[in-house]
């Protein structure tokens, strides 16, 4: 089964790009994968929660039913595909720059009896972002199943990147009396196999309610600037046998730890407003 992207040969306009993360906070390409291609995705995702599981704090709670699990890249069969793909590779240097460094790859699954999140962003706007109006990471993420409503789709309130939350919990969670904004704004995400979406971890979002009876998986993969240090909040660690496998376009924009042998990683970026919705 052939596991390379759909489009492997054009380019993409540096102005729509940055227009739509500057301006939204988040643009998509349909179809950048095959479907075939998501399906081996979602597989992976099944047996690494299934392995997180069993290991203690493997799997973060993100609120009820929700949980986010960081994992290897060489453990992501599809990773090289996402990591040289035309689209994501026009997207990181329109907006980071040519010197990004991809430093995160994990998914986040609600299952059914997930609940509304509260809005909130991934974490506190840095200095850059605030004061230099400039975004210094994105995160993409790409579904690994057919969204419809019942599975409590991501909701986003497009150009609320540029919030000032300073006051506020964590500089990171609006207070509820900035709720009407952000239901006015509200756009709702309903991605299909083989979809891609980078955003800035920055736009007030949430994930809703999940009331099928399948669970919603998406893997997600963050990236920084040369002058962002989310790779602080993560361990992306890769084997010297996968490290010597990669092509140069991929591993010189990993920020890893090269080790013997893979270990559970161990997560630092717990949201707690999110466990508790009236933090």
């Amino acid at each position: 089964m052939s596991t390379a992207p759909l489009l492997e040969q054009q380019s993409y306009d540096t102005a729509t790009i940055m227009g739509g993360l500057y301006g939204d906070g988040i643009i998509g390409l349909k179809g950048a994968f095959s479907r075939p291609w998501a399906e081996r995705m979602r597989e992976d995702i099944e047996q690494l929660f299934a392995e997180a599981r069993q290991v203690p704090g493997g799997a973060l709670p993100r609120g009820p039913e929700r949980y986010y699990v960081e994992v290897h890249p060489e453990r992501i069969r599809g990773f090289v595909d996402i990591a040289t793909h035309p689209w994501f590779i026009a997207v990181c240097e329109a907006v980071l720059g040519p010197d990004y460094k991809i430093v995160e790859v994990g998914f986040d699954i609600p299952f059914p009896g997930a609940a509304d999140q509260p809005w909130h962003r991934d974490f506190p706007s840095p200095e850059a972002t605030l004061k230099g109006r400039r975004l210094n990471s994105l995160a993409f993420n790409l579904t690994a199943v057919d969204t419809v409503v019942e599975m409590g789709p991501f909701e986003v309130a497009p150009g609320t990147q540029w919030d000032d939350l300073s006051a506020h919990p964590k500089g990171m969670f609006p207070p509820k009396e900035l709720y009407p904004r952000y239901q006015e704004r509200m756009v709702r995400k309903l991605p299909q196999l083989g979809d891609i979406s980078a955003r800035s971890a920055l736009t007030i979002h949430r994930g809703t309610a999940n009331r099928s009876n399948q669970a919603r998986p998406v893997l997600v993969v963050g990236v920084d600037a040369p002058d962002a240090t989310n790779a602080h909040h993560h361990d992306l660690q890769i084997t010297q046998r996968y490290a010597d496998s990669l092509p140069p376009r991929v591993r010189d924009h990993l920020t890893y730890r090269l080790v013997d042998t893979l270990k559970p990683v161990i997560q630092h970026h717990v949201i707690e407003g999110l466990l508790k919705p009236d933090y």
